[in-house]
């Protein structure tokens, strides 16, 4: 599952990005396994808020991408539960919910592999059009 190679989440051809390689699940969810580097990092050892988050939006936006839509994050809201250790290996997974109209109800977590969720999210896209060059 691969889109725009200069991706700051997945594209393969952005060195400073976080290169996530996402897989489709048979229940239409996206999944990514990753463990994130000392360079993200807020605090020593502990993975930025922003980047969990930027991971979390990711996964609820390649689930939307596996329906064919193309849409847009709207709305995004975020549950740290636990800290994500920088290191550790973790499964990202999006999902989504309800789909009405223009609208696109997501949900995303982040699990260690102690089955412990980092991180929770949920997440409305808006569905585009976007004009060919």
């Amino acid at each position: 599952m691969q889109f725009q190679t200069t991706c700051f989440a997945c594209g393969s051809d952005n060195p400073h990005g976080l290169q996530l390689k996402f897989h489709a699940d048979s229940d239409g969810a996206a999944s990514a396994n990753l463990a994130l580097s000392s360079q993200w990092e807020g605090p020593r050892g502990i993975a930025h808020g922003g980047i969990v988050s930027t991971l979390l939006d990711e996964a609820m936006a390649k689930a939307v991408a596996a329906t064919g839509r193309k849409a847009m994050t709207a709305e995004l809201r975020v549950r740290f539960r636990e800290s994500a250790k920088t290191g550790e290996r973790l499964q990202l997974r999006g999902w989504v919910v309800r789909q009405e109209k223009r609208l696109i109800e997501t949900e995303a977590t982040l699990v260690a592999t102690d089955g412990r969720e980092r991180a929770h999210a949920w997440g409305k896209f808006v569905v585009v059009v976007i004009p060919n060059p």
